[in-house]
């Protein structure tokens, strides 16, 4: 029901503990190259999470569902061939001013008062039988994140290539920032996979995290200022591809479970159903059909 009763499972708190460990290594990731390149790597979890979830849970991953994962994984190989270069950063005082432009600022700002209305509006409403609420917050919540944290990794990898940063504010009000965002993030993305299918879960949010990210990293980073046009289209067209798996892993994942039956299958199961109800009882199948006509 969307609630906090998985913080008392012990299996909870080992797969956090996996999880952390796993973002550790894409903590040290975001600080050697740019987001819009990192980021769609994350296609393969949507792998993993699916066929772990129809192998333990039980939960049903069709062949379209397949094919869904592998256009993932096409679209983002895509992006990753065609990512720019990383921006050199001399100092986190640079990320800092790119942080504080405008245009950033703007988006920022945009984020936080999404996120707000969601949390205080729609999730009360319609987070039981919306995805796209918990998503959503996740998302946009996530997208500041990772921002933040490769600000974080910068100021790390300067800090021990001989350039101290952890005497600069800036960098623990990015800290600080991380720490309020992965709090939320986790909240909410716990809610919405117990309360949703975990197959379905883990591609919207990849999709909706990426999609956000990559913006975020364009407005901030200026990635795109950097490339040419050809570059440009060819990770769209990459991005185009995931929005495509993902939506037919979404839409495909009900089939083989009943609710995709023609109405002359469901009208011929509920006959047969019928006639066995009448066995049951004791009325012989000749007699059975004598009943059944006017």
């Amino acid at each position: 029901f969307g609630g906090y009763s998985y913080l008392y499972e012990p299996l909870w708190w080992v797969g956090m503990i996996t999880m952390v460990v796993g973002e550790i290594a894409n903590f040290a990731a975001y600080a050697f190259a740019p987001a819009i390149l990192v980021t769609p790597l994350g296609a393969l979890s949507i792998i993993i999470s699916a066929a772990l979830a129809h192998i333990i849970l039980r939960e049903r991953l069709h062949i379209f569902g397949i094919l869904g994962c592998i256009l993932c994984v096409v679209g983002s190989t895509t992006i990753v061939l065609h990512a720019p270069a990383e921006r050199e950063i001399e100092s986190v005082i640079e990320v800092w001013n790119l942080a504080t432009e405008p245009a950033f600022l703007l988006y920022a700002a945009l984020v936080i008062t999404a996120v707000f209305i969601l949390i205080f509006h729609y999730i009360p409403q319609y987070g039981q039988t919306h995805i796209m609420v918990y998503i959503g917050v996740c998302s946009l919540v996530g997208s500041l994140s990772v921002m933040s944290v490769k600000a974080i990794g910068i100021a790390l990898k300067l800090t021990l290539s001989g350039m101290n940063q952890l005497i600069y504010p800036q960098t623990w009000a990015f800290t600080l920032i991380v720490i309020v965002c992965v709090l939320t993030q986790m909240n909410y993305l716990n809610m919405a996979l117990d309360t949703f299918n975990t197959a379905v879960v883990s591609p919207i949010y990849y999709v909706m995290f990426t999609s956000l990210t990559i913006l975020a990293s364009v407005i901030m980073f200026k990635d795109w200022d950097r490339q040419n046009p050809t570059q440009i289209v060819t990770e769209m067209c990459g991005f185009v591809t995931i929005l495509a798996g993902t939506f037919l892993l979404h839409k495909t994942k009900d089939l083989g479970d009943g609710s995709s039956l023609t109405p002359s299958m469901s009208l011929r199961l509920s006959k047969h159903a019928g006639n066995d109800d009448l066995e049951s009882e004791g009325i012989p199948l000749r007699r059975q059909e004598s009943l059944r006509t006017p």
